[in-house]
């Protein structure tokens, strides 16, 4: 009996000693492993954003939209950093830059279009006049999105630059970004179209008499696609007849030699140098 109970009481010393311990062990500050295990744990583990990159043909607009309502309710300024899109989101940021001459700017997307066939972006004049668009009328450009702090204006070009000019390797394209920051955008992949030819059967400063030139050359073949296409140089339209979508140059040189039998010069460009 006596053996018993103190077996009893033994039994209870070391249960207390145990409670007693794990109290102290859980009141001390975490270190060594366990904290370096829970502060692990605290730290989210980092995301990956594809970059959303376009490829493609950029023109401008300016002095003939100046003051006019973009689509997104202000008034168009051509000395403004801008840029229309037919789908991104209004305020999206887009570095552009001409990966031929490595020059490249910030604009905001603030308008819709470009309407017109083979082209991805419409800039304004002081955006488009440094990556040589104003002088050429359209140039290949590269367009990805950037966030909504990057400041608008010249900029530098991505680093990656020959990396995102890859057809091959655009679509691998990842950057590692901390957690909270702007989602995570897929890769829009817009390449540039195989190249068509055109023949120009005159430019005019009156769009009436381009449009005359028009009508004559519909009265004598209606099937081809006849249309007059008006720009601003050095702040004066030019109105272009052109006889649109040939597929190769052949075909173009046989309009050409058709328009020539009429008495009307005619011009074979290849359409993406327009």
């Amino acid at each position: 009996m006596q053996r018993t109970a103190m077996k009893f009481f033994y039994r209870m010393d070391v249960s207390g000693l145990m409670i007693a311990l794990l109290i102290v062990l859980l009141s001390a500050p975490m270190t060594g492993a366990w904290a370096r295990t829970s502060i692990a744990e605290e730290v989210p583990a980092k995301a990956t954003r594809k970059k959303t990159v376009l490829r493609g043909r950029a023109s401008w607009y300016g002095r003939e939209h100046q003051g006019h309502r973009t689509s997104n309710g202000e008034r168009f300024d051509r000395n403004k950093y801008t840029c229309a899109h037919k789908t991104l989101p209004f305020g999206t940021r887009l570095r552009v830059t001409n990966p031929q001459t490595g020059k490249a700017v910030v604009v905001r997307v603030s308008d819709r279009g470009p309407f017109r066939h083979q082209r991805i972006l419409d800039l304004s004049e002081i955006a488009a006049r440094p990556l040589g668009i104003v002088t050429h009328g359209a140039v290949s450009v590269i367009a990805e999105v950037v966030s909504a702090e990057t400041p608008l204006g010249p900029t530098d070009a991505p680093a990656d630059l020959a990396a995102l000019a890859s057809d091959s390797t655009t679509v691998a394209l990842a950057t590692s970004i901390e957690p909270g920051t702007t989602e995570a955008a897929d890769v829009v992949k817009v390449a540039e179209p195989a190249p068509t030819f055109i023949v120009q059967a005159g430019t005019f400063g009156d769009v009436r008499n381009a449009e005359a030139v028009q009508n004559r050359i519909l009265a004598l073949d209606k099937t081809l696609n006849v249309r007059v296409a008006t720009n601003v140089q050095a702040g004066k339209p030019l109105n272009r007849v052109i006889v649109d979508n040939l597929t190769d140059r052949a075909s173009a040189e046989l309009v050409q030699k058709k328009l020539q039998q009429w008495g009307i010069a005619g011009l074979v460009r290849q359409k993406e140098n327009l």
